[in-house]
């Protein structure tokens, strides 16, 4: 049940928005991606699986980092994370964030409460596995309610 849990989650996240699921940023070798999707795109039982809460004005902040290595190809790299996200008048939230395993595949995901067509940003800390240094990621993203 729970890798069943796992891939519908993972297909919920990178195909709820294709659009929004293509967008990666370069940090030396590493290339993060990076997603925000509402709750309501993921099917219950998959939220309850991973206690995400469903609602119309939650989302949560998808991250995967993968290393472009020697060969071409890239690897799928596990990282520390450590972030937050504010809105405009700089009310700031921890993110919690939650890792997933899917064979060779590892995301992270983070929870988030918005208001409809608030602006949020986000700053991430992450040092993937391996790396000489911690990066970061920022993301300023409007979020709409479903």
């Amino acid at each position: 049940m729970k890798n069943a849990a796992i891939t519908l989650l993972l297909a919920a996240l990178w195909q709820a928005h294709p659009a929004i699921a293509q967008q990666s940023e370069m940090f030396g070798p590493y290339e993060l991606h990076y997603s925000v999707v509402n709750t309501t795109f993921i099917e219950p039982e998959v939220a309850a699986t991973y206690n995400l809460v469903r609602g119309e004005k939650r989302a949560i902040l998808n991250l995967a980092v993968r290393e472009h290595v020697a060969d071409g190809n890239t690897v799928a790299r596990p990282m520390q994370l450590k972030g937050r996200s504010w809105d405009l008048i700089q009310k700031t939230d921890q993110l919690a964030f939650q890792e997933v395993r899917e064979g060779p595949a590892i995301y992270y995901i983070a929870e988030v409460e918005f208001l409809d067509k608030e602006w949020r940003h986000f700053e991430v800390h992450f040092r993937p596995e391996g790396a000489d240094e911690t990066y970061t990621f920022r993301l300023k993203h409007q979020m709409y309610k479903d």
